[in-house]
């Protein structure tokens, strides 16, 4: 691929007064830009990462990497530091080696292309194609490329500073000050021959122009609004972590750093007339797995760990690398021994769907996702085809990929989304909000997007709510739920009227993200959400009350996923979670006796419908793959797109289930298995 000029045509666009970011809006925003753009679509599926540091996307992203991998998909991964610490490739049973912070960044990049060799199904220390790439601005970057067949990876090291001490900058001080010059670091024995820097804008254009080079289908982040997370000052330093959250701040920073860059460039592609660009993000929790229950069974984990041992390398390898050949300090079984445990775990920062389904005009079915950072609607071009038409751009964003929805007592649709109200690194304001949009009369068009503020208003407390997630009761009300700063459970209520309460705090324990809802035979409304050693439960006294904080569930394992909540046919809540680190999921009936599910073993979370029939189950097996239990059958999709994260369950008019979702290629799939076949290829 040719690299001169990569991206001049990015670097010359218009530097557009706050493209990067909307300006904040407090109440009834309206989209950014306005609905009814054109949205670019059908290019072919590339998978784009942003890190930190070298080593992140197999800590915190695998195993959703190594499946698009393994279906061919390309990947582009951008490390925006060189991972040079303080410059010591620590040897276990060493002396402690001399500090050279060059070599360790070779190392650790020769680790890289080590572990991808491997994930290729190549042999350990395949050569790779080594280049220079010039990037917008004038700046210059080394770029590894390693193809195999069809199937190609290429990583792309911007090797700026990492951690920010008092005695040096990093990342996070190029996010937080604008004026700032940061230098990078010139790994040993890189083509690159000379140091560069970046400034705050400089480096966001960079990355800007990277996605409009590489166009990418999906993009991968870390996570820019990590937990709160008050530890002692030694348990900080031991868990590598900043103060106050449960996460390095060089993941942060580059977090934030990618999500203005998304937000920028389709604000300047947009705003120069073209079309919005076609991608779906997912984010990933990073040090966050170090304080709660892990959810990777020991199957799936084996597979992730394995791809972390050529990483970590060995200095008896002759890798061909004078610098090293990987990052010692982890290397062999220490990610397995490690007490922090960050590879048991992987965590999306948006749990819940993706898409959002409903029964449109004439028996097709409508599809709600976001691409583009903003809100589409796809519709079934024939009633149970599985094929789709255009998208219709209906705005909103820059919105986060999950979403929730209710539907009014008449029939309307409401879908939530969470907004990224502010996004301004050097100091500039940081902020999300819960948003809504609602349809004028069933089944029609919608009303402009109306802002419902957060329910942590705090300067900083705000960024770190959670997806929205909603339930009508009987009476025709509407109740949203947020997960909180503070990790507990808040709410508002929209009456029949259209009028929205207070946000409420409703008290109860910490818990994850990834809320489930349900109401009982009597009308009451009931919450739950996975703790670190139950799950929690909150409910009405009676239909109206609104729900408060009850208690945590006694039966049942400590929830490793977030749970789903079923109505039984007594009139009772059934409750479906995995365990920690369980293949075999767990329904806690009536949430006083547990019961664990044969035959639909896997990893990740759990999603239950009703059917006439009795429940559905949807969930991926342990190879990733999506699968379908019904009372008569259980269904695996084998072919059609990798699936993403957040794929929906539908039942139709007739009560048979389909599983809805989006690609890696960030088009919609459809697959209704048929009733009597034990496994079904997708539409």
């Amino acid at each position: 691929m040719p690299r001169r000029g990569l991206l001049a045509a990015a670097a010359l666009a218009p530097a557009l007064a706050a493209c990067s970011v909307p300006a904040p809006r407090r109440s009834d925003p309206a989209p950014d830009p306005a609905p009814g753009l054109a949205i670019g679509t059908g290019r072919p599926a590339l998978m784009m990462q942003f890190l930190a540091h070298p080593d992140d996307d197999l800590y915190f992203m695998n195993p959703d990497t190594r499946q698009a991998l393994d279906a061919g998909v390309p990947l582009v991964c951008v490390y925006l530091t060189a991972g040079e610490a303080d410059g010591l490739n620590k040897i276990p049973g060493a002396p402690r080696p001399a500090p050279d912070k060059a070599a360790y960044s070779s190392s650790r990049h020769q680790g890289l292309r080590q572990a991808y060799a491997t994930l290729l199904g190549l042999e350990t220390f395949t050569p790779w194609r080594t280049s220079v790439a010039g990037l917008a601005g004038g700046h210059r970057a080394e770029v590894n490329t390693l193809t195999a067949g069809t199937r190609r990876v290429e990583l792309v090291f911007l090797n700026t500073a990492m951690h920010t001490t008092r005695h040096r900058l990093g990342l996070p001080s190029l996010w937080n000050d604008r004026q700032l010059s940061l230098r990078t670091v010139v790994a040993e024995g890189s083509p690159l021959r000379r140091a560069g820097s970046y400034t705050y804008d400089g480096l966001l254009d960079v990355l800007v122009g990277l996605l409009e080079h590489y166009r990418p289908t999906v993009v991968h982040t870390l996570d820019p609004d990590p937990d709160i997370q008050h530890s002692t000052e030694a348990e900080r330093r031991a868990d590598s972590e900043q103060r106050g959250y449960s996460d390095h701040a060089d993941h942060t920073a580059a977090a934030c750093f990618s999500w203005a860059a998304m937000i920028r460039w389709v604000a300047r592609t947009t705003a120069a007339g073209g079309e919005v660009p076609g991608f779906a993000v997912t984010s990933y929790r990073g040090y966050y797995n170090r304080h709660w229950p892990k959810n990777l069974p020991p199957e799936v984990l084996t597979a992730k760990a394995a791809h972390l041992v050529p990483y970590g390398g060995s200095p008896d390898w002759d890798c061909g690398n004078p610098s090293g050949c990987g990052d010692y300090n982890v290397g062999g079984d220490r990610p397995l021994t490690n007490r922090k445990g960050w590879v048991r775990s992987t965590h999306h920062r948006y749990p819940g769907p993706r898409v959002i389904t409903a029964d449109g005009p004439g028996g097709r079915l409508d599809a709600y996702a976001v691409l583009g950072l903003r809100l589409v609607r796809r519709r079934e071009t024939a009633p149970g085809s599985g094929f789709w038409g255009p998208p219709r751009d209906l705005g909103g964003g820059p919105l986060a990929p999950a979403l929730g929805a209710a539907t009014t007592a008449d029939g309307r649709l409401l879908l939530f989304g969470l907004r990224f109200a502010a996004l301004g690194g050097h100091g500039g304001d940081n902020e999300r909000e819960i948003v809504v949009l609602e349809q004028r009369s069933p089944g029609g068009g919608f009303t402009a997007w109306r802002g419902l503020g957060t329910p942590s208003p705090g300067r900083d407390e705000g960024r770190r709510i959670g997806v929205p997630v909603a339930r009508t009761t009987p009476d025709g009300r509407v109740h949203l739920f947020v997960r909180t700063a503070e990790k507990g459970l808040a709410t508002r209520v929209r009456d029949t009227a259209g009028r929205w309460s207070a946000w409420r705090d409703t008290g109860g324990g910490e818990v994850q993200d990834g809320l489930a809802t349900a109401v009982d035979g009597t009308g009451r409304i009931h919450v739950y959400g996975a703790g670190h050693h139950a799950v929690h439960h909150w409910t009405e006294e009676a239909p109206g009350d609104g729900p408060t904080a009850r208690t945590q569930l006694g039966a049942g394992p400590v929830p490793g996923t977030p749970p789903a909540a079923l109505t039984a046919a007594d009139g009772t809540v059934d409750v479906f979670h995995r365990g920690q680190a369980a293949s075999r999921p767990t329904v806690l009936r009536a949430g006083t006796t547990a019961e664990h599910l044969s035959g639909f073993d896997g990893y990740g979370p759990v999603t239950a419908a009703a059917s006439p029939l009795g429940p559905v189950l949807l969930g991926r097996t342990a190879d990733g793959l999506i699968q379908l239990r019904t009372p008569r059958a259980h269904h695996v999709r084998a072919d059609g797109p990798v699936a993403l994260d957040g794929t929906a369950l539908h039942l139709g008019p007739d009560g048979l289930p389909a599983a809805v979702g989006l690609g890696v290629d960030a088009l919609p799939w459809l697959w209704r298995p048929a009733p009597e076949a034990g496994h079904n290829a997708a539409s």
